[in-house]
């Protein structure tokens, strides 16, 4: 093994976990040089069971040499609870990351109630760093020096600001100046109250941002966001239902990825969600990840046949990812998906199915189908209506014309008239290995099985 070159060790010994790479630096002076990087790579203080906080600092200060491996570091607020028992322990954490002068992202939560005394300290360290990504994610605003201090950083490419409840929300008014020529990939957890016409004149401001999360704002000013972004690839909001604002003139971003996160929609009607959805994807052939993450207090949401053809028409020759949880597909649905969208790769839904063969064959067009993970509500055979073999040929014009309802109910059976079914091993087998398959992982309720392409398959219950 000491003629393996380290260009080749590096990849390799990347993948082990922190337990495995200490082992790995034990084996020879040859591993010792390639794990060591990766074991000091990214630090974190963490707190024994036997309660002693356990802090990268110590063996920063006593061998400093490691220091200049250290590119991300995690602080927390817990550290304070340790000043009695160690009254030098901040000052070791500041001198010990003074010493880090390759530091490029830096992470710092506290769910404690002075969260302005204990990332004082830190950040008057961390403004001196190189830093290209800062996560602060706390219950309490850090205040008014702590946000003075920040708003002069320059160079930051990721950013996450999260605090939970006292204090204004911090929506980056002052420092987007600052952020204008590096920041791409960004989240604010808290903006509710603040109006759009602030939020607009941020992201004026933020033209190379990519990647985005928003939480708290009016569902109704996120296509206004979204066209002073014409950079923007990826987006995670929520659907609030409420506000009244403009349609922007500017064209809209063509987005590879869009989250959904709602609550109880059945306040603003469902189809509002879904038209609103569907305006935030104006261009044919982007999307290439949906995901909705929803509960409704009146039952499980359906997902709608326009949606359904919408995908499938607007987004289909794209769209590899499908992850709608809770959210209840039609198995005639989950088929014509399957059919008329060839690069779909994994699916995560719900469905209500009589047997294990009516999903199969709902999914016997998904070619390129790799992994699914479905929520499955059994009936009984006369509860659902029986899948038609050509499916796809029957209602294609249905996808190539107007997205009218099919004539059946798209609701889930009520609970009484759901029972058990066993998945089994042989039935994986048939579905994953049938002549054109290339799925790998399929979970259906309770059962999950994968399987591998040099392997025999492999079941598993999971109670």
């Amino acid at each position: 093994m000491e003629d393996v070159p380290l260009d080749l060790l590096y990849p390799i010994l990347d993948h082990l976990d922190r337990r495995d790479l200490v082992n790995a630096a034990l084996v020879s002076s040859t591993f010792n040089r390639v794990a060591t990087p990766l074991l000091y790579g990214a630090i974190s203080s963490r707190i024994s069971e036997k309660k002693v906080l356990l802090h990268p600092c110590t063996t920063l200060l006593q061998r400093p040499e490691l220091s200049q491996y250290v590119r991300k570091v995690t602080e927390t607020g817990a550290v304070q609870l340790f000043r009695r028992v160690n009254p030098q322990i901040i000052k070791d954490i500041t001198v010990a990351l003074r010493l880090c002068t390759n530091l490029v992202s830096a992470k710092y939560i506290d769910d404690t109630d002075t969260p302005t005394l204990n990332f004082s300290p830190i950040l008057q360290v961390l403004i001196t760093l190189p830093l290209k990504e800062l996560v602060i994610h706390t219950h309490h605003d850090v205040g008014e020096n702590a946000w003075a201090l920040l708003n002069k950083i320059k160079g930051i490419r990721r950013l996450s600001v999260w605090s939970l409840n006292s204090g204004p929300p911090r929506v980056l008014q002052g420092w987007a100046d600052e952020l204008s020529s590096t920041l791409t990939h960004l989240e604010l957890g808290r903006c509710a109250g603040v109006p759009p016409t602030i939020l607009i004149s941020v992201f004026l401001k933020l033209p190379l941002l990519r990647e985005l999360t928003l939480k708290g704002v009016p569902s109704a000013a996120i296509p206004a966001i979204m066209g002073c972004l014409p950079n923007l690839t990826a987006l995670d909001t929520e659907y609030l239902g409420s506000g009244n604002y403009r349609v922007p003139s500017t064209p809209l971003p063509a987005l590879e990825q869009l989250i959904v996160r709602s609550g109880s929609v059945d306040v603003f009607g469902p189809d509002r969600l879904w038209t609103w959805t569907r305006s935030l994807l104006p261009h044919v052939g982007s999307l290439k990840s949906f995901a909705l993450n929803s509960f409704s207090v009146h039952g499980r949401m359906a997902i709608p046949w326009p949606f359904v053809v919408f995908l499938a028409t607007k987004q289909g020759q794209s769209l590899a990812e499908l992850f709608v949880g809770a959210a209840m597909l039609n198995l005639d649905f989950l088929s014509q998906l399957c059919c008329k969208c060839p690069a779909l790769k994994t699916v995560h839904c719900t469905v209500a199915s009589p047997d294990v063969e009516s999903i199969a064959r709902a999914i016997g067009n998904g070619n390129s189908l790799r992994t699914l993970s479905l929520h499955v509500m059994w009936i009984e055979n006369d509860v659902a209506r029986p899948l038609a073999p050509d499916i796809c040929d029957n209602l294609s014009e249905d996808l190539d014309g107007p997205a009218r309802s099919p004539p059946y109910l798209n609701h889930p059976p009520p609970a009484s008239e759901t029972r058990n079914v066993n998945f089994t091993v042989e039935e994986a087998r048939l579905m994953m290995l049938r002549t054109g398959s290339k799925l790998r992982a399929v979970r259906l309720g309770d059962f999950a099985y994968t399987v591998s392409m040099n392997l025999p398959l492999v079941g598993d219950t999971i109670e």
